[in-house]
Order: C-alpha cells, then sequence, then structure tokens
C-alpha cells in the first residue's frame, strides 16, 4: 500500500495551528449561523443591526478573531495543499511569500472593516 505523503509534521507546530484553528472556526461558525440564520432571519439582518452587533466588545473579539483564524488557516491550508502537490524550490519560497503578503493585506482589511463597523473612525 502506497504511504500518503503530506507536508505536516504532526509534531509540527503547523499541524497543531491548523487543527486548533480548525475546532475555533466550527464553534465560531455555529455561533455565526445561530445568531443571524436561526435566531434572526436573513430578512431581520440589517446594516445598523450589524453595526449595533459589532459595537458590542466581546462580538467585536469574536468577528475579528474569526475573520483573522480564518485568515490563517485557509492561507496555511492552500500553503500545504501546493507543497503535497510538490512544489519546491524558487517556486515555493516565491509562494509562501505571496500568500503571506496576502494574508497580512487581508487581516489588515479584516480588523479596519470590523471596526469603521463599530463606529471607529480612521478620519
Amino acid at each position: 500500500m502506497a504511504e500518503q505523503y503530506s507536508s505536516f509534521d504532526r509534531k509540527g507546530s503547523r499541524w497543531l495551528l491548523q487543527r486548533l484553528t480548525a475546532a475555533f472556526l466550527v464553534v465560531v461558525l455555529a455561533f455565526h449561523f445561530m445568531t443571524l440564520h436561526f435566531v434572526n432571519h436573513a430578512a431581520e439582518v440589517t446594516f445598523m443591526g450589524t453595526q449595533m452587533r459589532m459595537q458590542q466588545p466581546g462580538y467585536l473579539i469574536t468577528m475579528i478573531a474569526f475573520g483573522l483564524t480564518a485568515t490563517f488557516h485557509g492561507v496555511n491550508g492552500v500553503y500545504n495543499a501546493l507543497v503535497n502537490q510538490g512544489l519546491d524550490g524558487t517556486g515555493k519560497s516565491v509562494m509562501k511569500y505571496v500568500l503571506v503578503i496576502a494574508a497580512l493585506v487581508l487581516s489588515i482589511q479584516i480588523v479596519r472593516l470590523a471596526l469603521v463597523m463599530a463606529g471607529v473612525s480612521f478620519a
């Protein structure tokens, strides 16, 4: 039987972080669905309601953590999928830096959007 190759070292931090972020995302996604799809139906979710929710510190911190965790989880998963497909050498280095830059830009935008939705002005 052929061995399954994985770029994740099961003793490494990236492997552990991928699992921990997945667990966190499942819990927060369940909270999101419960709050915004079952308690409040789609027609009841408004921009003003979103602003009100984002002004609550716990909700704001949870949504920022959700966005940043999802960004890490996705970028780490894409990078490892590419490595598992045989990406190496210069291509691997280039993709690593492209993904890091994309993650940083996305992270800045996530925090910025959350703060604007919470009423923080950058003017």
